[in-house]
């Protein structure tokens, strides 16, 4: 099977929604026992101009249609530590139009956060040192004209990462990704990607 033929509801993908394709195939994908083992292109990365003056379109996602009030959820593994290896949630209108949100290692410790592009991207982090050798979880949720992100580590509760506008008659894809911006050799383990329903409010209660 070619990369542009994996499917998310291959039995390593538990509760995974379907066909998807990749976006920028990576080096290599691996099936396991309990999902993928992605390897990233050394200078993989999204990102538009902002600060660095630079536009990369070249991370690797797998992605499938995002519908209206559903959410996508992706697990993975965070054991990489090297400057801006990063891992999670892709959801995608095109090329100027899109938002990831995971963790990235950035001054030397993971962060959790989102970079959120219409034309130039912005980035918001925070430090999560604790959530290192762990399994990690990003819900990217759609509802209306908002994309909510959340985030938590097993066994901890959820974490706000982001709220941001949407465009509500949109078509949109969204699934896991990576990137190793600096560096060869980044191996990212994702162990579930579902589809679940989108969250009912902002707050808890």
């Amino acid at each position: 099977m070619s990369l542009d033929e994996t499917r998310t509801d291959d039995p390593s993908w538990p509760g995974a929604p379907g066909a998807a394709a990749w976006l920028n195939p990576p080096v290599q994908v691996e099936r396991t026992g309990d999902g993928l083992v992605v390897t990233a292109a050394e200078g993989s990365d999204f990102w538009r101009t902002t600060a660095y003056g630079f536009t990369h379109d070249s991370g690797h996602a797998l992605l499938a249609p995002f519908a209206e009030g559903t959410a996508v959820e992706v697990t993975f593994v965070l054991d990489y530590g090297e400057q801006f290896d990063q891992a999670g949630v892709l959801v995608r209108q095109d090329e100027r139009t899109w938002t990831k949100a995971g963790v990235e290692v950035s001054d030397g410790e993971p962060q959790v956060g989102a970079v959120v592009t219409r034309e130039h991207s912005d980035w918001s982090v925070g430090p999560v040192p604790d959530w290192a050798g762990r399994e990690v979880t990003v819900r990217a949720s759609r509802s209306g004209d908002a994309l909510t992100v959340r985030a938590r580590a097993a066994g901890s509760p959820w974490r706000l990462v982001r709220v941001s506008p949407l465009d509500p008659g949109a078509d949109l894809l969204a699934g896991p990704f990576c990137c190793a911006p600096t560096r060869a050799g980044l191996r990212v383990r994702f162990t579930r990607v579902a589809t679940t329903t989108a969250d009912a409010s902002l707050h808890a209660g």
